[in-house]
């Protein structure tokens, strides 16, 4: 039972339901919704345009170790690195910080509460969520990315 309650707690914690707030225009890139429909698979759609959320442990990107770098779904904008990427338990792929940039930053307040939601800097495309529980002797955050809203792009010599 204790575990089932910590599996819906962590859950909420990377959770997001509803339409995001039009902030679309402060974006260098720039789609309509029939564009970006036309571009998204349904889910790539539901998390990135909808501000959707990905079932738990349903990413393969959470398995990803080689050096790389994890761009946006949407546009691919370069937006982390492996090598500031960590195992949370949470089950979606969390990073200690992006890459310098490549991220903006919203406040998110749809589960009663407000946090700090993490957009693509480029295209606006809902990427996930920044935590204060992040490893200590990094940086203390804990960026929680939908995988669905990731590409992931191997370092050239890696094979």
């Amino acid at each position: 039972m204790k575990l089932l309650i910590l599996s819906v707690l962590l859950m909420v914690s990377c959770q997001s339901k509803g339409q995001k707030d039009d902030t679309s225009d402060d974006f260098p890139i720039q789609k309509s919704e029939k564009e970006w429909k036309n571009i998204l698979t349904d889910q790539e759609y539901q998390v990135l345009r909808e501000a959707g959320t990905e079932r738990a442990f349903s990413s393969a990107l959470l398995k990803v170790k080689k050096p790389g770098t994890f761009v946006c779904a949407a546009c691919e904008n370069p937006l982390y690195e492996t090598r500031y990427k960590f195992k949370s338990g949470t089950g979606w792929p969390s990073f200690d910080r992006p890459i310098e940039g490549a991220i903006a930053y919203d406040s998110d307040s749809k589960l009663g509460y407000t946090r700090k939601e993490l957009l693509c800097g480029q295209c606006g495309s809902h990427l996930g969520h920044v935590f204060n529980d992040g490893p200590r002797e990094t940086t203390g955050k804990r960026h929680c990315i939908n995988g669905v809203a990731l590409d992931f792009k191997a370092d050239n010599d890696e094979k």
